[in-house]
Order: structure tokens, then sequence, then C-alpha cells
């Protein structure tokens, strides 16, 4: 195993699947990581998360984030400390000839946030857990004897990383070879767990069997360090920016989720504040309650307090992996940059994770999309693959004509035909799942 990753290495605009057109002497104003991320926005299945669940449901009287608006907030904050990173970092190596190369790694997070979960089915985590819970523990679980252990694997530890990994790489029926054809870099930037899912923690992992290829592709081309394991199986130390991608994401859910709660009145403003003002001593705590105090609007206090926290988490941050570079490097350094605080707004952070799960994410509201969400994808898998499994029924062939194109339902694998199903069913947003559900129940007709 190598050492140490290299920066030269692990800053690359080769792109996935054109690699036969690099050209990396080539000058553009608007470089390849600018167009992964132009690329990114302009797409559908990235128009597709204003209508996907992060954690309240949707829609409502009071706006709240959707997958969409959160991915736009963590691209903004992992450009942000992605660029006090760069700049430490062109200091620390400026005799270095390749220097420069820390000028992109901003516009490479920056992407990397917003596909980060691209991958992720409608009605928020509770959609992954509903998909792998079919396989697991529903009616999937009687083809267990059909698939190998890794296919197995993939199935009933369904993770939406790794779908986004394989939606920005995989080839699509009448699609492109290598999918969205992004940089290595940020291809590697989104993979925060990088091995097999039979090394699943949590349901955690990093590509689905039928990537794995692709991933090693990328991963050894950029020279991210293989983690060498007595029974072989494949894993990875992470690219380094995936941990700066990490950071950007648990900052804006942690806190953007106790502003929503506050809006829905779920936590009460002075709660609010009080957690927040504990981001910081004591002198900044009194400056901060005398601009509070200018301001009537309860939700503009916390709007205030927000940005201040989310500014004093990002500098925190940067240090922290600038501190470590060494550690990340070397694939030596354990947890998130958030996990590594042990200053006052590491502490502040747990608390308002603890409180998160005691207030928000056990909410009644929250808890009735996950129910509702659970039903309706159970329901939409048992007749979809109901269908590629049995194909010459006739429910079966109406049902599969409704699928889209692109989708392979006659893969010459049964694991890629279930993939197909995946890919259409994670790929749906909340109205669309729940319209079909309607529509296959018959509780829905087409107008006449």
């Amino acid at each position: 195993m190598t050492d140490r990753m290299k920066w030269s290495q692990l800053i690359n605009d080769k792109r996935f699947g054109l690699e036969h057109y690099h050209d990396p002497k080539k000058s553009n104003i608007r470089t390849d990581f600018r167009r992964d991320y132009d690329r990114l926005v302009f797409s559908s299945p990235f128009r597709r998360l204003q209508n996907k669940t992060q954690v309240f449901p949707l829609p409502g009287s009071i706006f709240v984030h959707n997958r969409l608006t959160h991915s736009i907030e963590v691209a903004c904050v992992g450009k942000s400390m992605a660029d006090q990173i760069a700049i430490a970092l062109s200091e620390r190596y400026a005799s270095e000839s390749w220097h420069h190369l820390f000028a992109h790694i901003s516009d490479i997070v920056a992407a990397a946030c917003l596909a980060h979960d691209l991958g992720n089915p409608p009605f928020g985590h509770s959609g992954e857990r509903a998909i792998a819970t079919f396989f697991s523990e529903g009616d999937g679980h009687h083809l267990r004897d059909r698939f190998s252990d890794s296919e197995w694997a993939d199935l009933t530890n369904f993770e939406g990383n790794a779908n986004a990994f394989r939606l920005l790489t995989h080839s699509f029926k009448g699609r492109r070879d290598g999918g969205f054809a992004m940089t290595y870099s940020t291809l590697a930037s989104i993979v925060k767990y990088p091995y097999e899912s039979s090394l699943a923690t949590n349901g955690k992992f990093g590509f689905f069997t039928s990537e794995r290829d692709d991933f090693v592709r990328v991963a050894d081309e950029l020279g991210m360090l293989r983690i060498d394991r007595p029974d072989k199986r494949l894993c990875f130390a992470r690219h380094p920016l995936v941990y700066i991608v990490e950071a950007a994401d648990d900052i804006c859910y942690e806190i953007m989720d106790i502003e929503d709660a506050h809006k829905l009145k779920i936590i009460p403003t002075d709660e609010v504040i009080d957690l927040m003002l504990g981001y910081f001593d004591d002198e900044n705590r009194k400056h901060m309650t005398e601009v509070m105090q200018r301001v009537e609007d309860p939700n503009e206090k916390i709007a205030y307090l927000r940005s201040c926290v989310i500014g004093a988490l990002v500098k925190r941050c940067a240090e922290t992996f600038i501190v470590n570079e060494e550690l990340i490097l070397e694939g030596r350094f354990e947890g998130s940059l958030l996990d590594s605080l042990n200053s006052i707004e590491g502490e502040a952070y747990r608390r308002c994770n603890d409180l998160s799960w005691e207030k928000i994410y056990r909410a009644s509201d929250v808890v009735d999309i996950e129910l509702a969400g659970n039903r309706i994808i159970t329901f939409l898998l048992e007749k979809l693959i109901g269908a590629v499994v049995n194909p010459e029924l006739n429910y079966s062939r109406l049902l599969l004509s409704k699928f889209p194109k692109q989708y392979d339902v006659e893969a010459p694998t049964l694991f890629g035909k279930i993939q197909a199903v995946l890919d259409h069913v994670s790929a749906m947003t909340d109205v669309y799942a729940l319209d079909l559900f309607r529509k296959l129940n018959g509780l829905s007709l087409p107008a006449v």
C-alpha cells in the first residue's frame, strides 16, 4: 500500500467515459470541474430533488427544506470551507510546481455537494430503509437464493450514496458512455464510504457490485489508498475532499433542520437561541444578543444566529482539515471533521445533534411521512419487481410497458432487472411515487 496520497494525482480533470478526449494541457476559462457543477445544475435528476423530502413533509403552508434547497446550501457551505483549505494548502505547498491545482478544490467540492444526494429515493432516508428492508425482511426475501452474496448485500443495504455513484457513471439505455461523464475527482469526492456492501456498517457503503470495477478505475487513477484486508474484500481510504463534502452536509442538515423545526413550532425560539449561542464564548454571545435585540421577528433572529453558527463551524472544520492533512493523506484519519472538534463548537454541535434526535426526527409529522413512504415504496417494489420476475403475465406486460425506456427491464440477469426497478423507484419524486401508488391501487384514473 502506498504510504501517502498525492495532491498532484488526487486533483484530476479526466472525465469518466471520455478518457480518450482528455488533454491535461488544454486551457479554458470554464474548467472541467466548473463544467461538472454546471452539468449537474441543468440535469433532470438534480431538478427532481425539489420534490424529494429532506426531513419534514412536503409541501406545506410553511416552506421547509427539500433535497434541492439542501443540496444548494451544502454546495455553498462546502465551497466556503474548500476556499479556506485551498488558501492554506497553497501556502503550505507554494514551492511545488503543482500548487496551482488547489485553485480547483472549491469547484470540485461544490459539484460533489450538489451531487451527493442524487441517488436518494423519495421520502428521505426512510426511502432507503424501505428498499433495504423489502429484501431483508419483506416480500423480496424469497428471492435470496437467486443472487450472489455480494448482490444480496447490495440489495439489503441499499444506500443512496452508492446509488449516486451509479447514477453518475452508469450507461443507461440510449444514454452515452460514462453516464454524466464527470471528472474523476468529482466522482471520488461524493463517495463517503469507499468500500463494498459486504463491509457495510449501519447500511453504509460506497458502490454496488455492478459499479465495482468503475470505482476501482477512478480510485486507482487518483492514487487513493487501498486498505489491505485478510479477506481480500475491497476497501479504500477516502479521497481527502470527501471530508469537506461530508462536513458541509452535516452542518447544513443539522443546523437547517433545527431552523425548520423552529418555523414549524416544534422547538421554541428561546431554546433554539440558547442552543445556537452555545457555539460562542461570552464576548461573542454578548455582541450577538445585542444584535438580536434590534430585531423583532423571531425567524430573523434564528436566521442571524444560523449564519453565525455555520460560519464558525466552517472555520473550525477547515482548521481541523489542515491540522490533520497528513493523517488524511495517509488514510489514517478516523471519523469526520465534526467528530474531531474538541472545541466549544464541537460540544455545541453534539448538543444540537442530541436535540434533533429527541425532538425532530421522532416528531409526529416526520414519523408519518416515514410510515407513508415505507408503505408506498414497499407496494411499488412488490408490483414492479413482480413484473420483471414474471414478465409473461398480462399484468406484468402492462406494467412493464410503462417503464421509462432508459431502464433495462430485459437485462440478461435477474440482478440487472432488479436494479432497473430500483433505478426507476429511486429516481421518483415523492409526488410521482404517490401518484403511481394511487393509480396501481385503482384510486386514481386518468381524466377522460
